[in-house]
């Protein structure tokens, strides 16, 4: 019960947090290793818009649409159908550190990625794999510096 309870809390506080320019800091991502970590994700999502929905809904662009609500999806939890916050890096971020946290009812069936770089780097691949033609930037493409850190 207290889980519950503290998901509802994150699921209600993150947007409003994230809607008060509240910091979020996250890890400089590299577009490559997130490409790579994104193989696991492929399973359940695309990012590419030609591909379309798979188990899980699209993610081509998914950074500044409604959760839950993408036309032609219908496998969204109940949490997810009534959802009203918007997708943001920052808040992707947050979210993919333990999705059934977040959300216990969701259908998804990762358990999250507790590593704050590897989430960073997912975050900055679905940034550009998820805009078709474009390509990542010479720095993106070969990676920061491990410890750089950027406040978002």
């Amino acid at each position: 019960m207290k889980r519950w309870l503290a998901a509802i809390a994150l699921a209600v506080a993150a947007p409003a947090l994230l809607a008060e320019n509240a910091p979020v800091v996250m890890p400089e991502g590299d577009y490559e290793r997130g490409r790579l970590l994104f193989g696991q994700c492929r399973t359940c999502h695309y990012p590419e818009k030609e591909m379309g929905h798979n188990n899980g809904p699209s993610l081509h662009r998914i950074f500044g649409q409604v959760a839950g609500k993408q036309p032609g999806f219908e496998h969204y939890s109940e949490t997810f159908r009534e959802a009203e916050f918007v997708w943001t890096p920052q808040l992707l971020f947050l979210w993919l550190a333990d999705p059934l946290a977040m959300f216990p009812d969701t259908t998804m069936m990762a358990r999250g990625i507790p590593d704050p770089q590897q989430r960073a780097d997912l975050v900055t691949y679905l940034k550009r794999a998820s805009v078709r033609g474009v390509e990542p930037s010479p720095e993106e493409a070969s990676g920061p510096a491990a410890n750089t850190e950027t406040e978002l």
